[in-house]
């Protein structure tokens, strides 16, 4: 399968790396010249354990490769995958999506019949339809489907993490998009890595409570012993829970980056696939 990567940052370059290695064509894209000089020599812009060594191999394979004029490589391309970066905006530290909706713009022209755009960038909810808005309105002709994918990667372990996922998350209503995405991440659904399908507009909270429900859990309990353990009688005899501390065991290992979960789309779950059922 042949897949565009928008992006070669972070999130670009770990999963277009990965995706490689699963045998996928793919061609990570970036307006940055230099970068992608530096890229095609072999040298990493990010410190991510393996992950030189990943791009090297498929590289010299043929599977990987890496370009700042994004017109062929789109015009080729199955799916598209924006994994632009959406900074904190200074001032009210909402996620700036300028270069999601620039992203949008730059490949509405190019996107081939029946294209798959894919949002692989931290976004808010309701991101994937304004980038298909954007689509529409730059190529009235075309015809897409823009699917969430949110990513769930920590530094120093984004590579084990994408390959070994607790759950895939895929937000579209549409079918051919899902089998279009099964496709993608077939290698992990052999695995027995569960992938979650569900409507892109899903409430944030639902799919919270989707994705991490070994998560919560693990937090309820230990939110249910601190407040035992913290509980003090107020005159009257009223019980006050003293404020939660954090669980040290929860918060990730040193170097880990902790991101904001902005989910695009969501997932209720409703469809959950495992391999063998």
């Amino acid at each position: 399968m042949h897949i565009a990567m928008i992006g070669a940052g972070y999130v670009g370059l770990v999963s277009g790396a990965c995706f490689s290695d699963f045998g996928h064509q793919v061609v990570c894209i970036d307006s940055n010249a230099e970068k992608v000089d530096s890229l095609n020599n072999g040298e990493m812009p990010i410190h991510e354990p393996g992950l030189a060594e990943l791009v090297a191999r498929n590289v010299g394979q043929g599977r990987l490769s890496f370009a700042s004029d994004l017109k062929t490589a789109v015009s080729e391309a199955e799916v598209v995958f924006i994994a632009v970066g959406t900074p904190s905006r200074r001032g009210d530290g909402h996620a700036d999506l300028s270069y999601v909706y620039a992203a949008a713009r730059e490949i509405a022209g190019v996107l081939p019949e029946r294209a798959v755009v894919v949002t692989k960038s931290t976004v808010p909810v309701g991101t994937g339809d304004e980038v298909e808005r954007i689509i529409r309105e730059e190529n009235p002709a075309a015809t897409v489907t823009v699917v969430s994918n949110p990513e769930f990667l920590r530094e120093g372990a984004a590579i084990r993490d994408f390959k070994h996922p607790d759950r895939i998350v895929i937000g579209t209503d549409d079918a051919r998009a899902r089998g279009v995405m099964a496709e993608v991440y077939r290698p992990l659904h052999l695995n027995a890595s569960p992938i979650l399908y569900g409507s892109p507009h899903r409430r944030a909270d639902e799919v919270r409570r989707q994705l991490l429900p070994c998560h919560q859990d693990r937090f309820h309990q230990r939110d249910r012993r601190s407040r035992r353990k913290g509980r003090r009688q107020c005159p009257g005899g009223r019980a006050r829970d003293r404020p939660r501390q954090p669980d040290r065991s929860e918060i990730p290992a040193r170097g880990a980056r902790l991101r904001r979960i902005l989910f695009s789309e969501g997932c209720n779950g409703a469809d959950q696939d495992r391999a063998g059922q």
